[in-house]
C-alpha cells in the first residue's frame, strides 16, 4: 500500500469519525481555518441574524417607510438586498451609500426615501467592512480589532440617535423603543442593540488577544454627525 493511498483511507475514516459524533459533518474548507476563523465564522452569522431580526422589527414598528421604496418592494426583498452573498454595495436610492456613509439619511429632514432600509444598509454595512467585507473567514484572512471596536461605538452612537433625534414636529425619525398599549415599556430594539455591541467587542478583544495588538479607546460624540472610520 502506498503512503498517497494510507494517508486517503485516513483521512476518511477521520472524515466519517466526525460525522458519527458531531451533528456538523466535516467540511474540507475547515482544514483552511484557524480557531479565530472559526470563531470569526461565527459571530458574522450570529450579527447577521440579529440585522435580520432588527430589520424586521423596524419595518413592523415603521410600516410605511417601505412604501418609500421602488414600487412593490417588500420586506423579504428587503432583507435579500442586505444580506444576500455576495453582498450588494451599491444602492441606487440611496446615492450609492454604504455601511457608516448612509447613516446620516437617516436624520436628514430632506430625506424622502425608506429611512429604515437607509439603516441597515448604514449598520449591515458597517458590520460587514468591520470583517474586512467578507462573510467567511480563512488562514490567509486578517481582521482589524480596532474596526471591530469602532464598530462597536458607533452602534451605541446610532443607538442613541435613534431614540434623541428628533423632527422638526418633534417625531422621532424612526419609532424603536416605546410603550405598549398596556403601559409596558419596550426595550426590544434597545436588547438588540446591546447584543451587536457585544458581539463586535467581544471579536475585537479575541483578534486583539491572538494578534497581541492593542485596542485604541476612542469615543464617539453621540450629539455629532460623524461616526468611526471602519
Amino acid at each position: 500500500m502506498t503512503i498517497r493511498i494510507f494517508l486517503l483511507m485516513l483521512l476518511m475514516l477521520l472524515m466519517q469519525g466526525c460525522a458519527g459524533n458531531n451533528s456538523h459533518p466535516f467540511q474540507f474548507k475547515s482544514l483552511a481555518k484557524s480557531d479565530v476563523d472559526m470563531v470569526a465564522d461565527a459571530h458574522i452569522k450570529a450579527v447577521n441574524a440579529l440585522v435580520r431580526e432588527l430589520t424586521i422589527k423596524l419595518y413592523k414598528r415603521n410600516p410605511r417607510e417601505l412604501s418609500k421604496g421602488p414600487a412593490g418592494i417588500d420586506v423579504p426583498r428587503r432583507l435579500q438586498l442586505l444580506l444576500d452573498s455576495p453582498r450588494l454595495i451599491s444602492h441606487p436610492e440611496l446615492g450609492n451609500r454604504y455601511g457608516t456613509d448612509a447613516i446620516p439619511l437617516v436624520f436628514d429632514p430632506e430625506f424622502q426615501g425608506d429611512r429604515v432600509f437607509a439603516l441597515m444598509v448604514g449598520i449591515s454595512g458597517m458590520l460587514h467592512a468591520s470583517y474586512g467585507y467578507r462573510d467567511e473567514l480563512f488562514l490567509l484572512n486578517e481582521l482589524d480589532q480596532q474596526k471591530l471596536y469602532n464598530s462597536a461605538r458607533n452602534l451605541e452612537a446610532i443607538a442613541w440617535r435613534l431614540n434623541n433625534r428628533r423632527q422638526a414636529d418633534g417625531a422621532p425619525f424612526l419609532l424603536t423603543n416605546g410603550i405598549t398599549s398596556s403601559g409596558v415599556p419596550n426595550y426590544s430594539f434597545e436588547r438588540i442593540f446591546g447584543k451587536l455591541i457585544a458581539y463586535q467587542d467581544m471579536m475585537a478583544q479575541i483578534v486583539s488577544d491572538k494578534t497581541n495588538r492593542t485596542i485604541k479607546s476612542v469615543v464617539v460624540g453621540f450629539a455629532s454627525s460623524t461616526l468611526l472610520p471602519i
